[in-house]
């Protein structure tokens, strides 16, 4: 099923350098040599690399095929202009931020995931299972769910179902610092259903924007009074931006952008 999904999704093009993480045997491996200019494989399991060599060893398909050996976290990705991957859940997230940081831009990525990691990432504000994945994903590409695969079609059957997905890179990317919104939304969403008036009183919350915010000052030679209290200022910013009784779980990225934007002016970060 995984070749003929693949084939009907990817619109693979004769000059296509594709990144294939976790070949298996080579099933899909092989169906893609065929098509394109060349495939990089990475693989951890050392006796699956074997066979994947012994697949193509002696057939016209051994030159355009390189394998990587070792954990995807861990390697530096290469060039290539499409991705497949069918992934383990435990690498799903870190995996695909490594993918939306990569440079230079790559064209799509088909991506079989768990099934409820794959709703994640399409999550829409206001929905259960709308999240930090989901508005992080969602500011770096464009992501479509593809299709349900169903337990039935691997052997053994996992435990669970899985669900195919497409990711297309917003290039140019958005013109925003990612890891300060990657600050602000990790604090909005530890407590998704609280007001962002009462996820911003956490102590540490504080403490972390109250030493960014002297650092900042000190940059820019900026007095700070002595009666100074980064609590009130961050209230202030909450209120002036109207989203102090608004919730993450209810908002989308143009009002991250504009709140980020909100206490970014006043000073105050989140790297």
């Amino acid at each position: 099923t995984w070749p003929t999904i693949f084939h009907k999704l990817a619109a693979l093009r004769r000059t296509d350098v594709i990144l294939e993480v976790g070949p298996g045997t080579g099933n899909l491996t092989v169906k893609m040599l065929e098509k394109v200019k060349k495939v990089i494989a990475c693989e951890i399991d050392p006796r699956l690399v074997g066979e994947l060599q012994k697949r193509v060893q002696g057939t016209c398909l051994a030159n355009k095929l390189e394998i990587k050996v070792g954990d995807i976290l861990k390697t530096d990705l290469p060039f290539f202009d499409a991705c497949v991957a069918n992934l383990p859940y435990q690498i799903s997230s870190p995996f695909v931020f490594k993918l939306l940081l990569h440079r230079p831009f790559f064209r799509c990525a088909i991506l079989m995931f768990q099934r409820e990691f794959a709703l994640r990432l399409v999550a829409k504000p206001g929905t259960k299972l709308y999240c930090r994945l989901s508005i992080n994903t969602q500011l770096l590409a464009r992501v479509d769910h593809l299709m349900k695969v169903g337990k039935n079609n691997f052997r053994p059957p996992p435990k669970v179902e899985s669900s195919v997905v497409r990711i297309e890179p917003k290039n140019p990317p958005p013109p925003i610092n990612f890891q300060e919104w990657d600050g602000l939304v990790r604090i909005a969403f530890v407590r998704k259903n609280k007001t962002l008036s009462a996820a911003f009183k956490s102590s540490a919350v504080e403490q972390l924007l109250d030493h960014n915010y002297r650092i900042h000052c000190s940059l820019h030679n900026t007095e700070i009074p002595e009666n100074f209290r980064i609590a009130e200022k961050i209230q202030t910013v909450l209120k002036n931006t109207g989203y102090s009784e608004k919730r993450a779980r209810s908002m989308d990225i143009d009002d991250f952008i504009r709140l980020l934007h909100g206490f970014n002016s006043e000073g105050i970060h989140f790297s």
